[in-house]
């Protein structure tokens, strides 16, 4: 089997992690590497990564995550989060990085600058909120994918007070607010779930070819 469904076949969602090994610095940096790299619609990146480590926060955090022992006991939380507003300075700032980076006046990005405007501008702030937590969800899949394939195990939640984490983390003041939070870290050899066999439908009941 190739290595990668190999992989995706071993995760599971971890409920209790070996205290005594911790994610590397460096795998770190890659996982909010691949973070930064995940697509989203228009190229907007409307989120933001906060990478918690510090041991007092998260217990707070946990206190308000149903007392869920994962969010508190891991290497590292990831609590990803949405921008609050997704309005013209955003668009402009894409917009003056992608014509940096691509070495071209941003004068030539300007059909595309309009476009994006288009979009925000006659889009309530009711869906453009919702738009953003689906981009958020996109680059959650793309990170657990990658934690699958370093073997690294996780476990998102969506059980948590979104408004106590917000204030813990001071989000609201930062221009965000939390959508998933993502406890990472090596599974312990007491963790039950382990050795449950992944419930998944069969392909012919997930998937037609038209």
């Amino acid at each position: 089997m190739e290595k990668f469904i190999e992989n995706l076949h071993k995760r599971y969602a971890t409920k209790e992690f070996d205290l005594s090994k911790k994610v590397s610095k460096e795998d770190l940096e890659n996982i909010i590497e691949v973070f930064r790299l995940t697509p989203s619609s228009f190229g907007l990146q409307p989120w933001k990564l906060f990478v918690v480590e510090n041991t007092e926060i998260k217990q707070k955090i946990m206190e308000n995550s149903w007392n869920q022992k994962q969010v508190w006991e891991n290497s590292y939380l990831l609590v990803f989060a949405k921008k609050s507003e997704i309005n013209a300075d955003l668009v402009e700032r894409y917009i003056s990085k992608t014509a940096e980076v691509n070495w071209i006046e941003k004068s030539n990005l300007d059909w595309y600058k309009q476009m994006i405007l288009s979009f925000v501008e006659n889009t309530s702030k009711e869906e453009l909120d919702t738009w953003a937590r689906e981009q958020v969800f996109l680059a959650l899949g793309n990170v657990m994918s990658y934690l699958s394939e370093k073997n690294i195990d996780s476990c998102a939640i969506w059980g948590f007070s979104k408004d106590a984490v917000n204030e813990i983390l001071n989000l609201k003041e930062k221009g965000f607010e939390s959508v998933v939070l993502l406890p990472i870290g090596y599974r312990s050899e007491n963790d039950k779930y382990a050795s449950r066999k992944k419930s998944r439908f069969e392909v012919w009941e997930i998937s037609e070819i038209i």
